[in-house]
């Protein structure tokens, strides 16, 4: 398959667009993202279903809006999008498609532990092309070292010293840090310099991109 050049955007939370080709997808757009965000996208990717990274009636409305457009999911979003059709699709670990010339890959299949008593939800991560990696909201290690990582940078499932673990065993060239929403400025300040080369050392680039800024992978 030929490699295509791919360029990120960053919006809202955990929502990243992805562009190429001719080719937009969205992934993630939740709660705490500007509905913009779906603005002429061809096909949207959801890893699961807390209301940050899926709001059930804006994605409704892009559907209602574009008959075109496509879902790529969980079984249990899918599940909760009845009505739509074959527009949506329920895939699950070790599931490959593609969209637009671009190869799609999932991995994982469980959210990570916030508490032992709150229950799990089923939570999937995407690979792009083989080198652009979304994890939703697990430390999922994607199957070989990637170009760019989507990093979750703060969540109540995690903490600082996990962040930087899961960098250095996912060993991407690129850490780009999604999932920050709950932070402060300072907040933002201080998990980034921990990543960085004033921290204990990941291996890895650090790219921080404010909202609506992008990244270009060739």
């Amino acid at each position: 398959m030929q490699t295509l050049p791919l360029r990120i955007t960053k919006f809202g939370h955990a929502c990243v667009r992805i562009e190429t080709d001719g080719t937009t997808l969205v992934i993630d757009p939740g709660a705490f993202t500007d509905p913009a965000a779906l603005a002429g996208a061809d096909a949207v990717l959801i890893t699961h279903e807390h209301m940050d990274h899926f709001e059930q009636s804006r994605l409704r409305a892009a559907l209602d809006a574009d008959p075109a457009l496509r879902v790529w999911t969980n079984a249990d979003v899918a599940a909760q999008l009845e009505g739509v059709g074959q527009r949506v699709t329920a895939v699950g670990e070790g599931d490959a498609f593609e969209i637009g010339g671009v190869g799609i890959s999932v991995h994982g299949e469980w959210h990570a532990e916030i508490h032992r008593d709150i229950p799990l939800v089923k939570n999937i991560g995407f690979l792009l092309d083989g080198r652009l990696f979304h994890p939703g909201d697990a430390f999922t290690v994607p199957p070989h070292a990637v170009d760019t990582l989507l990093l979750p940078l703060a969540a109540p499932w995690s903490k600082a010293g996990e962040v930087v673990d899961y960098v250095r065993e996912a060993g991407p060239r690129v850490a780009v840090p999604v999932h920050e929403a709950t932070l402060s400025p300072i907040g933002h300040m201080i998990a980034t310099r921990l990543l960085g080369p004033d921290g204990p050392g990941t291996g890895s680039e650090l790219t921080v991109l404010g909202e609506g800024e992008s990244l270009e992978l060739g």
